[in-house]
């Protein structure tokens, strides 16, 4: 039976890749696309979320929900894009305002009890609301995996924060206390993801809908990060939430505890990896440490090359 998952998604280019496999892959029922404000503003991230879909058009469509109207102090547009789809500008059918995202999140869980795990490629604030709209909610989901923070790694968003745990510190430290089980993967493990520029615009299937999509979107990413980072190449970062459902051997992780700072000046956003030997705190987080590079490449070329 496929694993039901909700997406939580800040849709730039890699959280594209990211929904255009977990919607392409029968091992999955995406039950829910739930937008949030990250790589771009909310009302972008909702409307782009409709345009992924849209543009992907599966079988069966995701149960979207509305980012929530929250305006932070940086973005991800440098890197993907004016519009966050790499500049690309595809048309959007104007449908019915979809309920917001925390909303939506609370009705698929409460339908499915134990039964959903949820995704969460963008900052944390649509899932900590959802727990301050429903507190009984981290008893009820089955599992969390949240791309973000970093550990030995330097940050992306500052010396020592990671961008998603930057945006919403807070609701990063609600969601990995709320005593749900948390799959958190870092910048040490995702920043090992990285496609080279004739994978990312030689995708099999190239017929495809969703190969079609995806390569009108990459150029601008790879041209970014070579500017930005002197990358050659993208990172596909947000892959891995849907990679430790799919392929869970392909990343190893570690039982410890994690909180985030809130306050620092200059930490802001870190998260904080407690590694004492005699420490008091009880771990709360699986820490991904680990991942087969190999394995991973293997897994988007599998499900791309058979994609709609």
């Amino acid at each position: 039976m496929a694993q039901k998952v909700v997406l939580i998604a800040d849709p730039g280019i890699d959280t594209a890749f990211a929904v255009a496999l977990a919607l392409n892959d029968p091992t999955l029922d995406v039950q829910g696309l739930l937008a949030t404000a990250g790589n771009v503003g909310f009302e972008q991230a909702t409307q782009n979320a409709h345009i992924i879909v849209e543009q992907l058009d599966p079988p069966r469509w995701p149960r979207l929900g509305a980012a929530p109207s929250v305006i932070y102090d940086m973005d991800g547009t440098a890197l993907h894009g004016p519009g966050g789809l790499g500049g690309a500008t595809f048309p959007c059918i104007r449908m019915h305002p979809p309920p917001a995202s925390d909303k939506r999140l609370v009705e698929l869980v409460r339908e499915f009890p134990h039964q959903i795990t949820v995704v969460a490629i963008g900052p944390l604030t649509v899932l900590a609301q959802a727990i301050d709209r429903d507190p009984e909610l981290p008893s009820l989901i089955e599992r969390v995996v949240c791309l973000g923070g970093t550990w030995h790694e330097p940050g992306n968003a500052s010396a020592v924060a990671e961008f998603h745990f930057a945006l919403d510190p807070g609701s990063a430290r609600q969601v990995l206390r709320c005593g749900a089980p948390v799959t958190l993967i870092p910048l040490d493990v995702t920043r090992r993801i990285v496609y080279s520029p004739s994978d990312l615009l030689e995708l099999p299937s190239p017929e495809s809908r969703t190969c079609q999509f995806l390569r009108q979107i990459v150029p601008y990413g790879i041209r970014a990060t070579a500017n930005l980072y002197g990358v050659e190449g993208f990172h596909l970062k947000d892959v891995l939430g849907v990679v430790a459902l799919t392929r869970p051997a392909a990343l190893t992780t570690r039982h410890v505890h994690v909180d985030v700072e809130t306050l620092g000046e200059l930490t802001r956003g870190m998260s904080v990896v407690d590694m004492r030997p005699n420490a008091d705190t009880t771990p709360n987080v699986h820490l991904g440490i680990g991942v087969d590079v190999h394995a991973v490449h293997e897994y988007i070329d599998e499900v791309l090359g058979r994609s709609i």
